[in-house]
């Protein structure tokens, strides 16, 4: 009889079955096979709030595969992914299929090598009931909060309305954010720039109005300024200060599931839902020259920053052999910590340090390159040498004013020979040219500038994804989630990459803010993560955490539904141009069970509706008909043909303004900025792209 190893990926299968040989049936499970109902609340919140699971939808044969397999199986391995859902997961399916939970036979694989299997299956451990705990506590109190409180939400708003623990934070913090812009005031401040020369030279550096000999001065208007200007009118500019030093640099540690969803935000431009799932395909195992199917980067949901010896030893090696021993650090290089970080889990690296990006050409999807190189980079940098800076900084003196200037040269380049880190406040800096104490100045220009002051920047997902993990608020596995459903909902929207909350996402935080205080406390909820923690590190018992929060929050919920009982908050209506054939007004955008239509403001005297249709720029390559905007029911968009069903034309490109000049016909701009014609018998790219394709030959 041969073992049966169960795992959650049928992409994983095979890569796992490879390894493990002839002696192992691995079978997949495809995520949970055992949840709460949602035709129901599914909790008994009269018996501490005992869960009533039941089979997944759709995967009854499924089960009934594996408890016949399991039943003709010398031993049953659970190797579900290594964290709190696959622990979760696994102790599902040892119910189901009736294992003895004190047995060792749950498994973890950090990452899908030869090794790293080989590891795993040398450690089989008991079910952890701790983390078990903890996945039912946040799965049971999200169910208590979405469940109890989207009815009254809905009611109170619109009818399909939802409200979630965590998300209704996330729109609170944008929501927030909108306020402070929008009670922005804007101050007045000058500047006095410079431009100088240094005797004998061509060559111009910056200068910066400091102040006085004293201390610093703020110009906060023209005549400030003017006077300042007046005054060192016809004064010599002499360098009075020159300091001169070297600034070490150190690499940021390899990524964790936020900084990874961050940097590939800001680099690639991949939303967080992307970036997770390009990170699992890279996990679970790509075709790689050499070496066949492979899991190329660690576990990718993880806090922790810890790296292996066995890791670091592989990949000091590869700095030494590729760049030379001095890009290696005098001491090893550790990172500290977040206190709250689980540390189940390495960082995310590379399985195999010597696997270089350019390995995975030819074979890997560009997503799955991009994204590997910026984790193989940040990784092997990690593990360099600091780079070295010379640093100036120059005094430069005018009377009794004081202007400064700085600059850095790169004295040695360390780490940055591979990686740099990005900022969303990245500004350039470079060199001053060979300056002098008691050198004097040519001016090349000076001038005063005003600026105001600027309001805090909207968040983008990445800057989100920062806030939330520095305020406690969510884990690493939930970011991508939050984001998506906050959107996909409508409460937010993208406005370029920044996230501008709708009315209708301001209406639902000010309900909240109102009436359920503690469920858009971002204090609250962060304590509520902690105590999720506490129960997955066996601190605290999740019942009773569950009874701390539930009966409280039951009051809250019957005091507001009294408070607002006959209560209705009326959102803007959208007004369209549409002009209702019926009675002539202008239709407004109505959100029923199905979405979005169009209905006469006129109701209930005049009953007529319409579909909702977002109209292009973009007429049909096919049929000539007006494309429109849809929606799949994931939430994608996509354009299609007006004429639909007599036109069957989609496709996920975006129409432009533009027409072919080769045909005249609508042009689309695809992934990657690439801009073409979709007709058939056409065929035109844009010129770059025809070079690239040319190139690829």
């Amino acid at each position: 009889m041969s073992k049966l190893v169960i795992v959650e990926s049928p992409t994983k299968k095979k890569t796992i079955k490879k390894y493990l040989g002839k002696d192992y049936n691995v079978v997949a499970s495809k995520g949970h096979v055992r949840d709460l109902p949602s035709s129901r609340l599914s909790v008994d919140v009269e018996h501490d709030f005992e869960p009533k699971y039941a089979i997944v939808a759709g995967k009854a044969d499924l089960v009934n595969e594996l408890i016949e397999q399991a039943k003709n199986s010398e031993k049953v391995y659970l190797a579900t992914d290594p964290d709190r859902e696959g622990e979760a997961i696994s102790w599902h399916l040892a119910t189901i299929l009736g294992l003895d939970l004190n047995e060792e036979n749950r498994v973890a694989f950090n990452e899908i090598t030869k090794s790293g299997i080989e590891a795993g299956m040398l450690k089989p451990r008991k079910l952890d009931m701790n983390l078990v705990d903890a996945q039912q506590a946040r799965r049971i109190l999200d169910r208590l909060v979405g469940y109890r409180l989207s009815p009254f939400v809905s009611q109170k708003i619109r009818r399909g309305l939802s409200a979630g623990r965590v998300q209704s934070v996330a729109v609170r913090v944008i929501v927030d954010r909108e306020k402070e812009i929008a009670a922005f005031k804007p101050k007045e401040y000058w500047s006095l720039d410079a431009k100088f020369c240094p005797p004998g030279s061509k060559k111009t550096f910056d200068g910066q109005f400091y102040g006085t000999k004293s201390g610093k001065l703020k110009l906060s208007s023209k005549e400030e300024a003017d006077k300042i200007l007046k005054e060192i009118d016809g004064e010599d500019f002499i360098v009075t200060s020159l300091t001169k030093g070297v600034r070490h640099k150190s690499p940021m540690p390899a990524f964790i599931t936020s900084t990874l969803q961050q940097e590939a935000s800001r680099r690639l431009g991949f939303q967080s839902k992307r970036t997770m799932k390009v990170a699992q395909e890279l996990y679970e195992g790509i075709d790689v020259s050499g070496h066949g199917t492979l899991g190329v980067i660690t576990y990718m949901r993880t806090d922790s920053l810890r790296i292996s010896q066995e890791a670091r030893s592989a990949a000091k090696q590869f700095i030494t052999e590729t760049y030379g021993k001095e890009y290696l650090p005098a001491k090893d290089r550790y990172f500290k910590q977040k206190n709250n970080a689980q540390d189940g889990h390495e960082a995310i690296r590379p399985t195999v340090a010597s696997i270089t990006p350019d390995m995975l050409k030819g074979t890997a999807t560009n997503d799955q390159y991009k994204l590997y190189k910026l984790i193989w980079d940040r990784f092997i940098a990690s593990l360099m040498a600091d780079c070295l800076q010379n640093t100036v900084k120059a005094d430069i003196t005018a009377g009794e004013y004081v202007f400064k200037s700085s600059g850095y040269t790169v004295r040695f380049d360390g780490y940055t020979k591979l990686y740099e880190e990005t900022n969303d406040d990245d500004s350039p800096s470079g060199a001053l040219p060979p300056i002098a104490k008691g050198d004097k100045l040519k001016v090349k220009s000076l001038a005063g500038n005003q600026h105001f002051t600027q309001p805090p920047a909207r968040f983008t997902e990445a800057t989100l994804i920062k806030t939330l993990e520095e305020n406690g608020i969510g884990r690493p596995s939930t970011y991508a989630s939050i984001v998506g459903t906050i959107i996909s909902k409508e409460y937010v929207v993208r406005d370029g990459k920044a996230l501008k909350p709708t009315e209708l996402g301001q209406a639902i935080t000010q309900l909240l803010e109102d009436k359920f205080k503690k469920i858009v406390d971002v204090k609250f909820t962060a304590k509520m993560e902690q105590n999720l923690d506490d129960i997955g590190a066996g601190k605290l018992d999740y019942v009773e955490m569950l009874h701390e929060f539930y009966d409280d929050f039951e009051k809250t919920l019957t005091s507001a539904k009294k408070e607002m009982e006959g209560v209705k908050i009326k959102l803007k209506e959208e007004q369209t141009d549409v002009i209702c054939e019926k009675c002539g007004e202008h239709m407004v955008v109505k959100v029923g069970r199905f979405g979005k239509f169009l209905a006469c403001p006129n109701y209930p005297k005049c009953k007529n509706t319409k579909p909702f249709v977002v109209n292009t720029v973009g007429k049909c390559p096919e049929c000539g008909g007006q494309i429109i905007q849809k929606k799949s029911k994931k939430g994608y968009k996509f354009y299609g043909c007006s004429n639909y069903p007599d036109c069957n034309f989609m496709t996920w490109d975006e129409p432009l303004k533009e027409t072919c000049p080769q045909c005249g016909k609508t042009l689309f701009k695809q992934r990657g900025g690439v801009i073409a014609c979709l007709d058939k018998e056409c065929g035109y790219v844009t010129k770059a792209e025809k070079k690239k394709k040319s190139s690829d030959k």
